[in-house]
């Protein structure tokens, strides 16, 4: 989509060029209400990846002693619906998923190559597909794609860890054929239905891997051998750094998305203000900065879909998240002026959905990272896992969005919003991105009456922190009216979606 396309599809001051449709008071937010693209559902993904030492994230979900997932995991994952939910990550260039089925009891513990301490396989396949199902999201299975050529990860203390397409068309077959004899031997005689499959994690990150020649006729060879043992997959080529056209070139025909990743530090490299415990000391700052960090996330975007070419084919931005130095890597997260920057960037996300069609803004859950969704403390005790700010945004776009993309323009200068539709019920998300001031918008769907309407909003001090001793009391969605005469004050730092009901004048 051209930047004038991505602009009528959402408004950004200070940012993309918007309509020329403005009230005289400037107060005005417009929307068209006729569809531009459809979106995808699954633009609010989370993704798991095994952490180690690093970050207990899927030993610290499990309940060893019960032999289940925490209930708390479960129920606060229910709550925050994730459509989609990834297994793999560069963890998968050493994992064997065979380790990880069968009785418990005779699975091998495995060697956690690059984050470090010991994995038990207590939780594989079935474990994370039964844990997808629960909350209501797609599984999404990164393969090991014969370690992405990394020589580090293909063998540890004389024990094979790299696997081939061969072992990747087999986890496959036992996903997803009915009556599979090894899954059936293992308790589950009904398809597991993975649909979504992942070729490649990084592959161009490491110059000591493959390069994008070899990637590109191993992508051919995997899909290919995967796709005999289910042909309704879809699968995921990798296709960042520049390789996406090449990568289209050969295997376009064998894959449906092409997959990228975005981790970086929206800090200032000239004022860092965002590290360790600076934030703290200038909110004017911290706000400042953590408002520009949309920008950064955007720039990415439109590199990978402008190496595209003239090539049509989804993407996939299977891993994103800030990685702000800290000592728990990056405490500014759990604030609330994160959760209003990170609103911005699931804006723009939004406006990319024309061929942006999965993605993430944080990693699915553990004890520390850069930036979980759902943080797990530990030990259990009388803790309980909560959801950081980033978390709490997505729930609530996720709850209020349409099927399709609309306009938005002449957006009021502190406001950052998208609208889609579905039926007759059109939808804003909206940011105010001012820290201190709240901005009102007479609010006007070209050739329709509003009829009715609700708004779901956040507001809270930018300051404010989530822990699990707090997180039932800030950061929390409050549900209002929208009154006769279209017109709304969007509190301060505040994040809204707002339904309404529309119909022809």
């Amino acid at each position: 989509m051209a930047a004038a396309g991505l602009a009528a599809a959402g408004a950004l001051h200070g940012g993309a060029p918007t309509l020329d449709a403005q009230s005289q008071d400037g107060r005005a937010l417009l929307v068209d209400p006729k569809p531009l693209f459809e979106l995808s559902p699954f633009l609010y993904m989370q993704f798991m990846e095994p952490l180690g030492a690093t970050d207990g994230s899927v030993e610290a979900a499990w309940d060893h002693l019960r032999d289940d997932w925490r209930d708390d995991v479960v129920e606060i994952t229910r709550d925050l619906g994730p459509t989609m939910m990834r297994w793999g990550g560069i963890f998968a260039d050493f994992y064997r998923w065979r380790e990880g089925v069968g009785p418990r009891a005779a699975r091998p513990a495995m060697l956690n190559l690059l984050w470090g301490g010991i994995e038990s396989n207590q939780v594989g396949t079935g474990e994370f597909v039964d844990l997808c199902r629960r909350v209501g999201a797609e599984p999404l299975i990164c393969v090991n794609f014969e370690s992405d050529g990394r020589k580090q990860y293909m063998k540890a203390k004389d024990i094979v860890r790299t696997a081939d397409a061969k072992e990747a068309a087999d986890w496959v077959a036992y996903c997803n054929q009915p009556g599979h004899r090894e899954r059936t031997a293992h308790g589950s005689a009904a398809p597991f239905a993975v649909r979504h499959w992942q070729i490649g994690n990084e592959t161009s990150y490491d110059r000591n891997g493959f390069d994008v020649e070899t990637a590109a006729r191993k992508t051919v060879e995997f899909a290919k051998a995967m796709r005999a043992a289910d042909p309704a997959i879809r699968l995921i080529a990798w296709g960042d750094s520049g390789w996406a056209a090449r990568m289209a070139d050969v295997a376009g025909e064998h894959v449906q998305y092409l997959a990228f990743h975005h981790m970086f530090d929206p800090d200032s490299r000239e004022r860092p203000v965002l590290r360790g415990e600076l934030y703290r000391r200038d909110p004017d700052a911290t706000w400042d900065q953590l408002m520009k960090a949309w920008q950064v996330t955007d720039a990415k975007i439109r590199t990978v879909r402008d190496s595209l070419g003239s090539h049509a084919i989804p993407l996939a931005m299977t891993e994103c998240h800030f990685v702000v130095p800290g000592r728990d890597r990056g405490d500014v997260v759990a604030s609330w002026a994160a959760g209003v920057s990170y609103a911005r960037i699931l804006n723009n996300h939004q406006r990319h959905g024309d061929v942006l069609k999965i993605a993430t803004a944080a990693d699915f859950c553990g004890t520390r990272w850069q930036n979980n969704a759902v943080i797990i403390p530990t030990p259990k005790g009388n803790n309980h896992a909560y959801l950081q700010p980033v978390a709490r945004v997505m729930r609530l776009y996720r709850r209020h969005i349409g099927t399709h993309a609309i306009g938005v323009s002449g957006v009021p200068d502190g406001l950052d919003a998208v609208a889609s539709r579905r039926g007759d019920t059109v939808f804003l998300h909206v940011a105010n991105v001012q820290r201190t001031r709240s901005v009102k918008a007479a609010i006007q769907v070209a050739g329709q009456t509003i009829r009715s309407g609700r708004v779901f909003e956040i507001a809270a001090d930018p300051a404010a922190e989530v822990s699990y001793l707090n997180d039932a009391d800030v950061m929390t969605t409050r549900e209002k009216s929208f009154g006769v005469g279209g017109a709304w004050d969007f509190p301060a730092a505040s994040v809204s979606a707002l339904e309404l009901q529309i119909g022809s004048d």
